[in-house]
């Protein structure tokens, strides 16, 4: 019986904390952000940018696991125009 060859893990996605968010990356590329708002008249305490979607909220743990959602939706869905 022959083994299978395993392909390599790739790196694994990591949040990273700034000045006034968080940054998810993969290796050396962005693949989304969360951005924390000082305004007290701002309407959300949060947004978050990832995968060509966009949203907000008032809990950072929300907005990380909406932003590892739109990465791993963006990473299955197909290309339309390739």
């Amino acid at each position: 019986m022959s083994k299978k060859k395993q392909k390599p893990a790739g790196q694994k996605p990591i949040w990273e904390p700034g000045y006034n968010g968080h940054v998810y990356w993969q290796g050396k590329t962005k693949l989304g952000k969360v951005t924390r708002h000082t305004a007290r008249d701002a309407k959300q305490k949060y947004t978050w940018e990832a995968g060509g979607r966009a949203g907000g909220g008032d809990d950072l743990d929300k907005a990380k696991r909406a932003v590892e959602g739109a990465v791993a939706m963006a990473d299955k869905q197909l290309d339309l125009f390739k």
